[in-house]
């Protein structure tokens, strides 16, 4: 499981031209996924990785808190492309990425996951939809994670 982390002041999702859902300051999380990552040893991993990453100002003005700290949201939304391999040619390869059906079901597992053991609002986007997402990034703080730890 791959995943680009923002700290944002809000975001607000539109899925297929409808509206979806949106949430104030916290933590936008863009996930990639392949198989294997339906294991609940990755998931709580990247779970816990999200909700206490300390991204956020202290009184001090040091990243020194996390959304767990201050019972902000986190916003899960699937991306495959977090799984390009742009290393050959210039169309990226999507090979390492879990197939669609796949991704689905581990998406949607996660995104279970994360609302039962989240001590934080968890929200989502629509799997495999056409998305428009609206943020307004705060910083910009924008990290990446990866439940095999390459990076």
């Amino acid at each position: 499981m791959r995943i680009v982390v923002q700290r944002v002041r809000r975001a607000a999702l539109t899925a297929n031209g409808e509206p979806g859902d949106a949430m104030q300051r916290g933590i936008l999380a863009m996930v990639g996924l392949q198989e294997g990552d339906d294991d609940v040893q990755v998931m709580q991993y990247m779970l816990d990785k999200l909700v206490h990453l300390r991204i956020f100002e202290d009184e001090q003005g040091k990243m020194n808190l996390s959304i767990a700290d201050q019972g902000l949201a986190l916003f899960l939304v699937s991306n495959f492309t977090l799984y390009g391999d742009c290393r050959h040619g210039r169309r990226p390869s999507y090979s390492s990425a879990a197939p669609i059906e796949k991704a689905s079901a581990i998406y949607e597992a996660f995104v279970a996951y994360a609302r039962e053991h989240a001590p934080v609002p968890v929200y989502s986007g629509v799997f495999q939809a056409d998305m428009q997402i609206e943020t307004q990034l705060d910083g910009p703080v924008t990290l990446l994670l990866d439940s095999q730890k390459e990076f």
